[in-house]
């Protein structure tokens, strides 16, 4: 019982939101439960939020509760699940939430038949270890701190649902070509042109998973006998954890697309990936491979020291319990670091909150390249948007039933 209520902490804030609808078309919708623990019903109250308007998570030929033609994830699917890997403690995604959104899928209403994999790219450098990212920290964000993904993963695999983890540090140095040219091992594809405007060479895993579905990251699910690609089968859900960056100022949703290229093969290369994320290259990565599905930002715990993250000790977290989720990745960014981060900054009376202030457009700053990511999603024919205007908030509040 010690370990499981050890890190629980005293840094806790309260945060108030209040809903409003957008003045200007076309929309972005942002989904807040405020109050979720994450070890509670949290994600089934986002699931429902996003039902009642007119998001429902499931995708089905049947029209009821939280499903319908333009739902999201359909019962055959193979759903990646992209968490933070590379820190242990509050720095990865909330394992309780990786844990009930799991199960959420697999309670597709039509019955799931699909895959699920957790993944990462750690990037086999920096983190915890000085080693890049792991699914076995000893030390995890979660209410029990022995949670680590390895566990909820095996807790889902014991029972014979088809759900593995698969950390994509284990082949960020292999380079490999795609399934189309004959190419079955596991590795990571590189598009040695550099994009015009971001300076990014694109790169994407494709591998196998344990079950023996081939996935390259980009074109789809690989049918290994009829050479095809089944590119609408596999779904991307986005899941990082709300924390600041050293360098970039905030790690959120585009952020987190680090962890889908290889930083050491693009090094080789002579155009390191990580370098390009101030010029808007996560944005180019998640529109040149896959555009997620659905972002969900874990809020359960948040680092909002200054330039603190992306390493963020149980000490350092302040817990304001909250998710939020949209499909649109660049305001879901927007209004997070600003309604929760830069508010849990200024209650805390930290100074220096400009690298983490969205509305801050200095060159090389978070709110900068958040606007240049922007624009090559907007110009990939994405929903993005930074103006508030153009933005719905729908928010639950925690005791809601």
């Amino acid at each position: 019982m010690y370990e499981m209520t050890r890190w629980r902490g005293t840094q806790e804030i309260g945060l108030t939101f209040t809903e409003k609808l957008s003045k200007f078309e076309p929309s972005s919708s942002i989904f807040v439960v405020n109050g979720a623990k994450g070890n509670d019903d949290g994600i089934l109250r986002l699931i429902d939020l996003m039902g009642e308007h007119d998001l429902p998570f499931y995708k089905s030929h049947e029209h009821g509760r939280n499903r319908g033609p333009n739902g999201l994830i359909d019962r055959d699917d193979v759903v990646i699940i992209k968490v933070n890997s590379q820190w242990d403690e509050r720095g990865g995604t909330n394992t309780d939430l990786v844990k009930a959104l799991i199960q959420a899928i697999l309670e597709h209403p039509d019955g799931f038949a699909g895959e699920i994999v957790v993944a990462d790219n750690g990037q086999a450098q920096y983190g915890s270890a000085g080693s890049g990212g792991s699914f076995s920290w000893s030390r995890n964000n979660a209410e029990n701190i022995s949670q680590s993904i390895q566990s909820v993963v095996e807790f889902f695999a014991s029972r014979g649902y088809r759900v593995s983890a698969y950390l994509w540090d284990r082949i960020t140095t292999k380079q490999v070509n795609e399934y189309f040219e004959g190419d079955l091992e596991d590795g990571y594809i590189i598009n040695a042109t550099r994009n015009p405007r971001t300076g990014i060479m694109v790169s994407y895993p494709k591998f196998r998973t344990m079950f023996g579905t081939y996935i390259s990251f980009k074109y789809g699910v690989w049918d290994p006998e009829n050479k095809t690609y089944h590119s609408d089968k596999l779904k991307v859900i986005n899941f990082p954890a709300l924390k600041t960056h050293s360098i970039y100022g905030v790690t959120a949703c585009v952020k987190h697309y680090m962890g889908v290229v290889s930083d050491k093969l693009t090094a080789t290369f002579g155009a390191r990936a990580h370098n390009t994320v101030g010029k808007g290259g996560m944005g180019t990565e998640m529109v040149e491979t896959r555009f997620p599905t659905l972002n969900i930002i874990d809020a359960i715990w948040v680092n909002a020291i200054p330039r603190g993250g992306p390493s963020t000790s149980y000490d350092r977290a302040v817990r304001v319990n909250i998710i939020a989720a949209s499909t649109d990745p660049v305001a879901l960014d927007y209004w997070a670091a600003k309604h929760i981060l830069l508010e849990v900054a200024r209650q805390k009376g930290y100074s220096g909150l400009s690298s983490m202030d969205p509305d801050n457009t200095e060159s090389g700053s978070f709110g900068n390249w958040l606007r240049l990511s922007m624009e090559e999603i907007k110009g990939a024919g994405y929903q993005a948007t930074v103006d508030e205007d153009y933005m719905n908030i729908y928010v639950l509040q925690s005791g809601r039933t």
